[in-house]
């Protein structure tokens, strides 16, 4: 976790660095021509690769639930001044279709998970949970060969809870967010072994909000039981909370329709804030396995 005028602390700055590790190997993936791993069709006339314009009409929609398990570690100073680590578990489920605007998708996306943590000298546990709720607008540029971008934003919510087993003062932790979240999204299709597979890239980050926070040293029984309002709401910028959540992902078709597809993948989600001089981070590397359904 920062604050506003000090670097990243080094964990995260590592967790971003392979993250642009993988950025960079995707657009080096996205800048091989398709003719490098299947024959090309015969050359599409210049129009054909200018960004072509989604069918405002077409009723198309694709449906993604997935899994995910990895690696957590988190930290609450409200709770410890401790980082734990341990494993979390999360499903996720997108739904992604055609606005009545030309060029533009929306995307509605329901996330829960589970995490599961030690302290460094494995003699005391938390527990924690969190459910997600996004919804964006992105326009989306397609062309011949296969490529397509999105860029847009959306709005996002998240509650959850931390339980830390072995704290009788202060024992749990609530989180409540509202957001505004900017985010994109590169695609690229291609063939293995003249099999058509489309990888995938999507990030988002949080820009502005309002998130709730217990003050440094005020108990959850002031607040709730002597109604001690104290900063509790607190508006948040990218520079109070620099978080980024990441997906690589290879959605390989399980027919030769398409319609249904097998995907796998990497999900990386780096959150972290500094609010009413308490800190707070929640990293994670996960591996992603799922169903996608295109209708």
């Amino acid at each position: 976790m920062t604050t506003c005028s000090q670097p990243l602390p080094h964990p995260a700055s590592e967790y971003l660095r392979k993250s642009l590790v993988l950025l960079v190997l995707f657009v080096a993936i996205l800048s091989q021509r398709p003719l490098q791993l299947y024959a090309q069709p015969s050359a599409a006339p210049e129009s054909a690769l200018q960004g072509r314009l989604i069918d405002p009409l077409s009723s198309e929609r694709t449906r993604s639930s997935m899994l995910a398990i990895g690696s957590a570690n988190l930290l609450d100073t409200y709770l410890s001044a401790e980082k734990y680590s341990g494993t979390e578990l999360r499903y996720i489920s997108t739904l992604t279709k055609n606005t009545r605007w030309r060029n533009i998708r929306q995307t509605i996306f329901h996330e829960g998970k589970l995490d599961v943590v030690s302290n460094r000298a494995d003699n005391n546990d938390e527990l924690g949970g969190m459910y997600r709720f996004q919804y964006h607008l992105r326009r989306q540029w397609a062309w011949a060969n296969g490529f397509s971008l999105e860029a847009g934003g959306g709005i996002g919510a998240e509650l959850g809870f931390l339980y830390n087993t072995r704290n009788s003062n202060n024992p749990a932790q609530a989180y409540a967010a509202l957001q505004l979240l900017p985010s994109a999204a590169a695609s690229q299709q291609i063939r293995v072994f003249n099999w058509p597979v489309r990888l995938c890239y999507e990030a988002c980050v949080p820009l502005l909000g309002l998130a709730f926070s217990p003050n440094y040293g005020q108990s959850y029984y002031e607040l709730f039981s002597r109604g001690n309002y104290d900063h509790n709401i607190v508006p948040t910028t990218i520079l109070s909370t620099p978080s980024l959540r990441h997906m690589l992902t290879a959605d390989i078709p399980l027919s030769r329709k398409h319609s249904s597809a097998l995907r796998i993948g990497y999900l990386g989600d780096y959150q972290q804030a500094e609010l009413n001089n308490l800190k707070r981070h929640q990293y994670a590397h996960m591996l992603i396995i799922g169903i996608t359904v295109t209708r």
